[in-house]
């Protein structure tokens, strides 16, 4: 089954969601946990949560995804912004216990300057304080461009977070297509090369998630500008390669491209043909 939708605007809860994605041919969406530039999050309408579980028991819909907030730092130098991520990240987990069995995807971080074995030590910590055992949601490590500081632009980053995890069974990894391409990762013409090598690093079966975009930037950019599908480097028939490769059949796949809600029913519908 191929399970490809977008990201939403949560603003009118759980079952808008669901009833927007079907409405443009999407069978799974993404959508912020908060204001993606951070605050407190609105309550949660446990009859509006069953509604959208309702939707994904019957089949309408699959999984979907959380995304945390872009001003979450897990890796921070700072102590206020780290307490930041703790406290988001908390809260943010125990609100997806409404929505049982999804995901709920972050930005690992950047260090600052402290260096990549630091960050990656200070994730693992956050992670261990936040996760609880029992959990009903999976945690997403995203892949990144490696822009800046940024920890998770090679599958060795991710890795070595997963390795220092309390709960490494309610971890994986979400893959971003424009950021691995902006990393240096040739998903272009060796998909099947860069798979290989995810596998051999991480695993597939820590592949959890992926986040479909065409890049503004060439290959090994280390920059992150997402592009409309077909629009950028990576193109559409790279992107159609993932989207219909065997090894991720049945995973979440998400449009992040820069469109309105007609942009990305176009995109849906050429992808799943």
């Amino acid at each position: 089954m191929l399970y490809l939708g977008c990201h939403l605007s949560s603003s009118k809860g759980f079952a808008a969601m669901g009833r927007t994605a079907l409405s443009i041919g999407a069978n799974t969406f993404q959508f912020f946990t908060r204001n993606p530039r951070g605050g407190a999050a609105k309550a949660i309408d446990p009859e509006d949560a069953a509604a959208l579980c309702a939707m994904q028991e019957n089949g309408t819909l699959g999984r979907i995804v959380a995304h945390a907030p872009y001003t979450l730092n897990a890796c921070a130098k700072e102590e206020k912004t780290l307490e930041f991520a703790r406290q988001t990240m908390a809260d943010d987990l125990r609100r997806m216990e409404y929505v049982p069995g999804n995901s709920y995807n972050f930005h690992p971080g950047s260090h600052v300057g402290q260096g990549i074995a630091a960050g990656v030590e200070k994730i693992a910590a956050v992670l261990n304080e936040v996760m609880f055992d029992g959990q009903r949601t999976t945690v997403l490590l995203e892949t990144m461009a490696g822009k800046g500081s940024e920890v998770g632009g090679r599958f060795e980053e991710l890795r070595g977070i997963l390795d220092r995890a309390k709960y490494p069974q309610y971890l994986g990894v979400c893959l971003d297509t424009c950021h691995v391409h902006d990393g240096g990762y040739d998903i272009v013409s060796d998909l099947d090369g860069v798979l290989a090598e995810f596998d051999r690093v991480i695993g597939l079966d820590r592949l959890k998630a992926l986040h479909i975009n065409d890049s503004k930037n060439p290959r090994g950019a280390h920059k992150d500008r997402h592009e409309k599908i077909g629009m950028g480097e990576i193109g559409f028939e790279a992107l159609w390669r993932v989207v219909h490769h065997p090894a991720l059949t049945g995973l979440p796949m998400i449009l992040e491209t820069p469109n309105e809600l007609d942009g990305y029913a176009d995109e849906i519908a050429r992808l799943r043909v």
